[in-house]
């Protein structure tokens, strides 16, 4: 959703100009997390002072514009004004070679949840006059009316329609009354005091020209990343402790935060994850993390390691192909080999990351997967094997449904989290209520370091490498592939399973061979996308194993090519849907052979006698079965296990998609509306 970024440079010379590109570029790596307008604080040079500041540092520059990053960019580099607070002033020459040894910037890009997509609703949101106090906010402020009727109440003006702006005036309020009584605050008190008042989920980061070249960051429930760089020599993997313990540390270093991974690769691979209610002050050149309590006055210093990134610069960047989902479907046979590479060995599945946990999943009551969108279209396509080889009932729960409902989770049971970015609000409240009611949480997650990674029992990272699009496709896919190696592993115990164990195994070793042959159909799916160019609707029917094919591939078109279409059970049809079959609607049957291969039979001879126009999935080789009349149009695809099968299926779909998106002059890797990590309810 909202994606927030800081760089603060010590001891090293940056240009201002430098320091821009740093931040806009940051930004430009959360473009994907999608947004509907961004902005930026820096430094000001110190002559361009004005009167009556209540304080003697330069004053920020603040930057906001609606729409796309590129609309920041022509603001700042050609912009006839400038804003200081709620101050319009002439822009005098920003000296973009002025060289700063110290210096703190911030960056949003913003997805509007409370106010139109509008300047003043971006941010940095701003205390006021002056910008004493600049925040960026991802996340949700529940009490915020509360909050802004209470500070109009103490003279403040509201300018936006946003929740972010009860915080920095909040943060300016406790500010002035510290400094009347006391004479003297530090920034960490003020964010402490501030995150007292909060209610809600977010990640925040505080500039302030009381508190020069210092940044705060804070957070609870939405992610929060701290970045370390120290130049000259390599980063050293010491524990941070208070401010003392780094202040004696002058090395030149660029320390950064941000909501997201992608944006803090090309600069280092060392980070740090920062937990709910922790506070990171960035002061001197040094870090500290403290632990904020409700009940205490005093916070916790705590010791956080650097961790790793493993993730190329590479993974973010096109390549040599036009758009990001294009790119990531045909990563697919790369994809799945990652997700299985060393989890398949001698025709057993290790997953380390449930051995501890596996006596008390195989004894569970049921094992219950929750998830939302793409993730749960996964689970969904997972549910039949996981059945078959466990003996386990498996439940499906769309985790908002979950939560609307307080459906019945018992401390027997398994429950399986299911997200991309491991951050999905929904899923994340559901493992809160599932962990309440004592059941065993195991997460799949394509995130490390992620909230859901981090508050399950156990889990499966899986390995998928960063996704930029929107329209998730290569998680989709090893989502599919580590729940049918969860299943194998769990049932491995049961002899009764084990030629079907093998055969799926034989399967996966297989798969990335079997994506790579469908991928060739890119080209057909191009013409086939050319020919419903002008469609107003497309239905999918699938059944079995392939009802989450019809579902997630009716999705897809849905969200990138922003065409009405629905993914049905095929056994449904009779019972409505049929009603809207002519011979103009087009209807896609996924006709794959499985248990439920004569059933597809009969919906296609049905579809037929009422003129249907059809495109039947089905297996090389096939099309004399499903079509015998010889005129329908077919989608050959290769044969795999039929477990299996929905990964190669749901490909030429997602090749589909892309394609009409591209005919049709959509955004395909930004769709409409549409965020890539849903971080509020």
């Amino acid at each position: 959703m909202c994606g927030i970024f800081a760089y603060l440079n010590y001891n090293v010379g940056r240009e201002r100009s430098y320091i821009l590109e740093v931040l806009l570029n940051g930004l430009r790596r959360l473009e994907y997390r999608g947004y509907d307008s961004a902005g930026i604080a820096i430094d000001s040079d110190m002559r361009l002072m004005m009167q009556d500041k209540p304080y003697d540092t330069a004053s920020p520059l603040v930057f906001r514009q609606e729409g796309k990053i590129e609309n920041l960019v022509k603001s700042v580099y050609s912009a006839k004004s400038l804003m200081f607070g709620s101050i319009e002033v002439h822009k005098l020459d920003v000296d973009l070679e002025k060289l700063f040894s110290v210096h703190a910037g911030i960056a949003h890009t913003r997805w509007a949840t409370h106010g139109v997509p509008a300047p003043r609703n971006s941010h940095p949101q701003s205390s006021g006059q002056f910008d004493e106090f600049l925040v960026v906010h991802n996340g949700i402020i529940t009490n915020y009316e509360v909050l802004k009727q209470t500070l109009i109440r103490q003279g403040f003006t509201f300018e936006s329609d946003t929740d972010t702006e009860v915080i920095p005036k909040l943060a300016k309020f406790v500010f002035d009354k510290a400094c009347d009584a006391e004479g003297g605050v530090t920034f960490s008190q003020v964010v402490m005091e501030v995150m007292r008042q909060l209610e809600g989920a977010y990640a925040l980061i505080f500039k302030s020209p009381h508190y020069p070249n210092e940044l705060i960051a804070c957070k609870r429930g939405s992610t929060l990343l701290l970045g370390v760089n120290e130049l000259g020599g390599e980063t050293s993997r010491h524990l941070f402790h208070d401010v003392k313990a780094l202040t004696a540390n002058d090395k030149p270093k660029e320390l950064f935060l941000s909501s997201d991974l992608c944006a803090i690769v090309e600069h280092t691979k060392n980070y740090a994850a920062i937990e709910d209610n922790e506070i990171v002050h960035i002061k001197d050149g040094s870090v500290s993390i403290l632990k904020f309590d409700y009940e205490k006055e005093k916070p916790a210093s705590v010791q956080r390691a650097l961790s790793v990134l493993e993730m190329e610069v590479e993974q973010i960047k096109k390549g040599d192909f036009d758009h990001f989902m294009k790119k990531e479907i045909h990563e697919q046979p790369n994809s799945l080999t990652t997700s299985m590479r060393g989890r398949l060995k001698d025709g057993v599945v290790g997953l380390g990351g449930l051995k501890d946990h596996m006596r008390t999943i195989r004894r569970s009551r049921r094992i219950v997967f929750i998830g939302c969108g793409t993730s749960y279209h996964a689970a969904l396509a997972a549910r039949p094997i996981m059945e078959e080889l466990t003996d386990i009932p498996v439940t499906m729960e769309i985790a908002s449904d979950l939560l609307d409902r307080k459906a019945l989770i018992f401390k027997e049971d398994t429950a399986v989290f299911v997200s991309q970015s491991g951050e999905t609000a929904d899923t994340l409240l559901a493992l809160e209520y599932a962990l309440h009611n004592g059941a065993l949480c195991v997460g799949v997650t394509n995130t490390v370091g992620s909230t859901l990674a981090r508050k399950t029992d156990c889990g499966v990272h899986i390995n998928a490498g960063c996704e930029i699009g929107v329209a998730s496709t290569k998680a989709y896919t090893c989502q599919i592939v580590v729940m049918v190696m969860m299943a194998l592993a769990i049932g491995s115990d049961k002899m009764s399973t084990l030629a079907k164990r093998e055969a799926i195994i034989a399967g996966l070793t297989k798969l990335p061979e079997k994506a790579c042959d469908v991928l060739k159909l890119d080209g057909e799916m191009k013409a086939l996308a050319e020919s419903l160019i002008d469609q107003q609707s497309l239905l999918m029917f699938g059944r079995g194993n392939n009802y989450a094919t019809a579902l997630e591939g009716a999705l897809k078109v849905k969200e990138v090519a922003l065409m009405h279409s629905e993914g049905m059970l095929a056994g449904e049809m009779k019972h409505g849907p049929l009603a809207l079959v002519d011979e103009n609607l087009p209807i896609i049957v996924i006709a794959t052979r499985d248990d439920t291969f004569s059933k597809q039979q009969s919906v296609i001879q049905q579809l037929h006698a009422r003129k249907g126009r059809l495109i039947v999935m089905c297996y090389k080789g096939d099309a004399s079965l499903v079509c015998p009349d010889g005129e329908t149009r077919v989608i050959e695809v290769p044969e795999v296990a039929d477990c299996l099968q929905p990964i190669i299926n749901i490909i030429p779909m997602q090749l589909l998609a892309y394609h009409l998106t591209v005919l049709r002059g959509y955004d395909v890797d930004q769709p409409r509306n549409l965020a890539k990590s849903v971080t509020t309810q």
